[in-house]
C-alpha cells in the first residue's frame, strides 16, 4: 500500500521509510545552473521546506556514504551532478523564530546560535577546529564558523526558509505593535539587514558559496535591498513551473492505485479526478504560462482520506489551510480591497495587470497607496490567485485557482456582508430548504430582507446580474454537498451557476441546481424603489421588461440543461431556476424540474 506523507516535509524521513514521494530531483541541475544565491517563493503548505530539505539531502558531505540509498533510485540518482555530497550545509527556518516575542532580536540571535551549534556537533568530526559560540552576536558566530569552514575542502550551503515570516506576521497580526519589532530587525542597521548584509559578504570567497532562499511573498526584498541585492528569482522561470506541486498524470497515476488498493472499479477514477481538479488544481506560477499544478498538501490531504476509507472526504478544505481566508481578510480591508475581491470572484472582467509587483517592504504595506496591482500580486504570491494567461493586450490575467480557494472568498464576502451570526443562521436555513425540496422563496424572501440592503449601500458596485449571483453564491456555497462553481462552461456557453451533488452525496435526496441570472433596473422597469416593494410578485412578473429577461433566460437554460443531462445522464436530479432582480428591491424567480 502506498503510505502518503502528510505532513512529513523531511526528505530523509520520507525515503528511507518509504513514502509516497512524487520525484522532483530532476530540477537539481536546473538549480545549479541557475546561479548562485537564488530566492524562490510559492504559498504556504506547497512543498518549500520538503524541497529544501532534498538540497540538504544531496549536497550534505556528511551523507555521502547514502547517496545511493537516499538518490539511487530517483531521477537525479542515475545522472548526479558533480557537486553531490560536496557541502557542508546549514539550514535557517525564520518560521521557527516567533516574531511575538518581545525580545526579538535577542530571540533571532538566540536562534541563529541555536543552528550554528547545530552544525558544529553534526559536523564535529569533519571540522579542523572549533567554532566560537558569542551568545549575544550570532553574526559573530557565523564569521567564526566561516573561518573554520574556510579550513576544509567543503564549501557552505545555506538554505533560508520562510526568510519573510517576519513580515507575513506583522502584516497578519498586531500591524502597530509588530511594526515595531520588526523596524527592530532592519531599520539602520537592524539585525536582520545585517544577517543578509553578513550572508552576501560571505558568498564572496569567505566559505559561503550557495545560498537557495524560499518565502511566500518578496515583501521583505525592499527592506533588505542594501543589504542583500544578489539573490537571482527563479519563482516566474517557466522551467520551475512543477518544482513544487502535483501534476494531472502524477495525481491520475494515484488515484488508479488507490482504486486498486481499494478493487474500486476504473469507472470510479474520471470522478475522483474532476473532483480533484475542481477543488485543487489551478496553479501556474509562470506568466504567460498554460501549464496549470495541484497543491500538494491538499491533493495528499485527499488521497490520503481516500486510501483510508475508499470514500473522497467530506470536506474538502484542509483545516491546515483554512487560514488563507486571514490574507483575503487583509486585502478587503485595504481601500478598494473590498471591490479587488469581488471582482476576483465575479471574474468578469477579469482581474489584469501589466506586471506583478516584485519587490516591496513593510513601509510600502503599512502606509503607501495600494493600487489594483498591488493588492493582485498579494494575493497571487498568497495562492489565493492565479496566473491564467493574459488579455489582448498583453496584461497578465488572474483568477481564483479552484473551489478550496474559492470557498475562502465566499466565506469572507458572507462575513462583509452578513456579519450577524442571526442572518447567517436564517441564511443556512433557506439554503437548505432549496438543497432539500426545491423552494427558491424563503432563500428569495430572505435577500430581499436582509442581504440587498447591504449590497445598495456599497456605492461602488454597478448593479447587473453578477451582482444578483454574488449574492446567491454567497448562500449557497457548499463544498461538503456540491461540486459548484460559477460562470461553467456548457458546451462553449457559460451557465451563470451550477451545483453539482458530489457523487457520495448522491445517497441524500439533495437537488442538482441550475440557475441563470438577470438583472432589470427599475428605470426599466418604469418603477420606483417603493412601488417595487409594494407589488406582488404576479405583478412583477408581468412587467414586460422582467417577461424579456425571463424569456431570455428559459432559453439559455434549455440549452444548458441539455448538456448537463447528456453528461451526467440519469443520476442529475436537475432543478433550473431563472431570477431576475428588479433592482436592488425585488427577485422574480421561475423554476422548473
Amino acid at each position: 500500500m502506498l503510505e502518503f506523507p502528510y505532513s512529513v516535509c523531511d526528505f530523509y524521513t520520507l525515503i528511507t521509510e518509504d513514502y509516497f514521494y512524487v520525484d522532483r530531483t530532476n530540477h537539481i541541475r536546473l538549480i545549479e545552473k541557475a546561479g548562485k544565491q537564488l530566492l524562490f517563493l510559492r504559498p504556504r503548505r506547497f512543498g518549500k521546506t520538503l524541497l529544501l530539505s532534498m538540497l540538504e539531502n544531496y549536497y550534505d558531505v556528511a551523507k555521502a556514504d547514502e547517496f545511493e540509498r537516499l538518490f539511487g533510485h530517483l531521477a537525479i540518482g542515475q545522472n548526479p551532478t558533480p557537486k553531490h555530497n560536496q557541502y557542508f550545509v546549514m539550514t535557517w527556518d525564520f518560521s521557527a523564530v516567533s516574531p511575538d516575542a518581545h525580545q526579538i532580536e535577542q530571540t533571532l540571535h538566540r536562534y541563529i546560535n541555536s543552528c550554528i551549534q547545530d552544525f558544529a556537533d553534526y559536523y564535529q568530526a569533519l571540522l579542523p577546529g572549533k567554532i566560537r559560540i558569542e551568545p549575544v552576536d550570532a553574526i559573530d558566530s557565523f564569521l567564526s564558523l566561516l573561518r573554520v569552514v574556510r579550513q576544509t575542502p567543503y564549501p557552505l550551503y545555506l538554505l533560508i526558509d520562510e526568510y519573510d515570516n517576519f513580515a507575513n506576521e506583522m502584516m497578519m497580526g498586531s500591524q502597530e505593535l509588530s511594526k515595531n519589532r520588526y523596524d527592530t530587525l532592519l531599520s539602520g542597521e537592524g539585525l536582520l539587514k545585517t544577517v543578509f548584509k553578513t550572508v552576501k559578504s560571505a558568498s564572496a570567497g569567505r566559505g559561503l558559496d550557495r545560498v537557495f532562499i524560499s518565502g511566500i511573498s518578496p515583501v521583505v526584498l525592499s527592506d533588505i535591498t542594501s543589504g542583500y541585492n544578489v539573490a537571482e528569482n527563479i519563482y516566474f522561470k517557466e522551467k520551475f513551473n512543477y518544482l513544487c506541486g502535483f501534476s494531472q498524470q502524477e495525481v491520475e497515476s494515484v488515484l488508479r492505485q488507490i482504486l486498486a488498493e481499494c478493487h474500486l472499479p476504473e469507472t470510479r477514477l474520471e470522478g475522483a479526478l474532476s473532483l480533484m481538479r475542481n477543488f485543487y488544481d489551478g496553479y501556474c506560477f509562470a506568466p504567460r504560462l498554460s501549464s496549470f499544478v495541484y497543491n500538494p498538501t491538499l491533493a495528499l490531504y485527499f488521497l490520503k482520506s481516500f486510501q483510508e476509507t475508499c470514500q473522497h472526504p467530506q470536506t474538502m478544505l484542509d483545516d491546515n489551510l483554512a487560514m488563507d481566508k486571514e490574507k483575503i481578510t487583509y486585502i478587503s480591508t485595504l481601500p478598494g480591497g473590498e471591490e479587488v475581491i469581488m471582482n476576483a470572484l465575479h471574474e468578469q472582467p477579469p482581474l489584469a495587470t501589466q506586471t506583478l509587483a516584485h519587490r516591496f517592504g513593510v513601509e510600502d504595506m503599512l502606509y503607501t497607496v495600494k493600487d489594483t496591482t498591488f493588492m493582485v500580486s498579494l494575493l497571487y504570491y498568497f495562492g489565493v490567485l492565479s496566473l491564467a494567461g493574459e488579455t489582448d493586450f498583453g496584461e497578465l490575467v488572474l483568477k481564483i485557482p479552484n473551489l478550496v480557494v474559492r470557498k475562502l472568498y465566499v466565506e469572507r464576502i458572507r462575513d462583509m456582508f452578513l456579519p450577524d451570526f442571526q442572518d447567517q443562521k436564517e441564511s443556512q436555513q433557506a439554503a437548505k430548504t432549496l438543497y432539500q425540496t426545491g423552494d427558491m422563496q424563503p432563500l428569495c424572501k430572505f435577500l430581499e430582507r436582509s442581504y440587498f440592503k447591504v449590497f445598495d449601500n456599497r456605492d461602488y458596485f454597478t448593479a447587473d446580474e453578477l451582482t444578483i449571483k454574488t449574492a446567491f453564491l454567497t448562500v449557497l456555497f457548499n463544498d461538503a454537498l456540491y461540486v459548484m462553481d460559477s460562470e461553467v462552461e456548457l458546451d462553449r456557453t457559460y451557465a451563470d451557476l451550477v451545483m453539482i451533488v458530489r457523487p457520495q452525496m448522491r445517497r441524500y435526496p439533495l437537488k442538482d441546481i441550475l440557475i441563470e441570472f438577470k438583472y432589470v433596473s427599475l428605470s426599466a422597469a418604469k418603477l420606483t424603489g417603493k412601488r417595487a416593494k409594494q407589488l406582488d410578485v404576479g405583478k412583477l412578473k408581468a412587467l414586460p421588461a422582467v417577461q424579456d429577461k425571463l424569456k431570455e433566460s428559459r432559453n439559455q437554460l434549455d440549452k444548458y440543461r441539455l448538456v448537463l443531462e447528456s453528461k451526467y445522464g440519469n443520476l442529475l436530479r436537475l432543478r433550473s431556476y431563472s431570477v431576475v432582480a428588479v433592482g436592488f428591491d425585488r427577485l422574480v424567480v421561475e423554476g422548473e424540474d
